[in-house]
């Protein structure tokens, strides 16, 4: 090769290096915003909020957490999808991501193409709560009560192929029982009727029945995750209790536009990741229930693809239809 062409690769490869430096010494030039594809209040809006106020305070720059609630979670999703890929319009979403394109086929993004995974910021175990009054104290009682009179249970949930629902739909499945679904508008009403014992039972983000279930109005029979919660360290797994294939990870995670330079994305992983590791944080999420999930950009995007199929999966065999 010519030593001219040798020189101009050489002065190419070299220009990149500043390049890429650049772009992750400079950022974030300007005041971050955080997308909640949720309400204010939900366990999904919280720990973004506990999270991203260590990582400003570590930036030395704001971070302002703005909520985008609507159909599921894909009308925030798909600002994103389209923002500026600088790193300073970031997205915190759950396991709804990945349910979306089964259930909104016309959502005008590709939940994994259109997005770079950074991090989760934990997994909240789903606790199977049930009334006090229902005399249920194990989840073998609640099963064998279930299957004497099939059907003729209720359960709630957020919405139709939210992880409440899909949560209990997997449930069902391994344990054999029909029940019939009752979606609310949001959790906190499914809460209500299940305090109020009009429904038998609800697949609770352990943050959201950890108060109740402590104060002893509701009874926690089985969290479905594949370790026990440390926030209730006395309530068995679905594995413990003798099913298969009946967990349902409710993960939180956080996401770019897919065109966001890879130093960024780095560099947002690094500083979240340094966030959850400090003490406060790690105890006010332990408060909440929230569990580690450990993992790099490249594993959560790999995590991201098999929960997309997984959720194609599972809402086929419940028969969940398009939205």
């Amino acid at each position: 090769m010519k030593p001219s062409r040798l020189l101009s690769l050489f002065a190419f490869s070299v220009s990149l290096i500043p390049l890429n430096t650049h772009a992750q010494s400079n950022w974030p030039s300007r005041p971050i915003h955080v997308v909640v594809p949720f309400a204010p209040g939900t366990v999904t809006d919280v720990v973004p909020r506990v999270v991203f106020e260590q990582v400003s305070v570590q930036l030395g720059q704001s971070v302002v957490v703005e909520n985008r609630p609507g159909a599921g979670g894909t009308t925030a999703a798909g600002i994103i999808a389209k923002a500026d890929p600088d790193g300073t319009t970031i997205l915190v979403n759950s396991a709804a991501h990945t349910i979306a394109p089964a259930l909104y086929p016309n959502i005008g993004y590709d939940a994994a193409k259109d997005f770079a995974a950074v991090l989760p910021l934990g997994v909240v175990p789903s606790v199977l709560v049930v009334s006090r009054a229902s005399g249920f104290n194990t989840v073998a009682d609640f099963i064998a009560a279930a299957k004497a009179k099939p059907g003729s249970m209720n359960f709630g949930s957020a919405g139709v192929g939210t992880a409440t629902h899909l949560s209990a739909m997997r449930f069902l499945a391994s344990a054999g029982l029909e029940a019939v679904h009752i979606p609310f508008k949001g959790g906190p009403e499914a809460m209500r009727e299940i305090v109020a014992g009009r429904l038998d039972f609800f697949f609770a983000p352990v943050a959201n029945a950890l108060q109740l279930v402590n104060d002893g109005v509701l009874t926690a029979l089985v969290v479905n995750s594949a370790k026990r919660s440390a926030a209730l360290p006395d309530v068995p797994t679905t594995a413990e209790a003798g099913l298969t294939n009946a967990e349902y990870p409710f993960w939180i995670g956080t996401f770019l536009p897919a065109k966001t330079p890879r130093a960024i994305v780095d560099r947002l992983h690094d500083e979240a990741t340094k966030a959850l590791a400090t003490p406060t944080v790690k105890a006010r999420l332990a408060m909440l229930g929230v569990d580690p999930m450990i993992m790099s950009p490249s594993e959560f995007d790999a995590f991201i693809v098999r929960q997309i199929a997984a959720d194609a999966a599972l809402a086929g065999t419940a028969g969940i239809k398009p939205q």
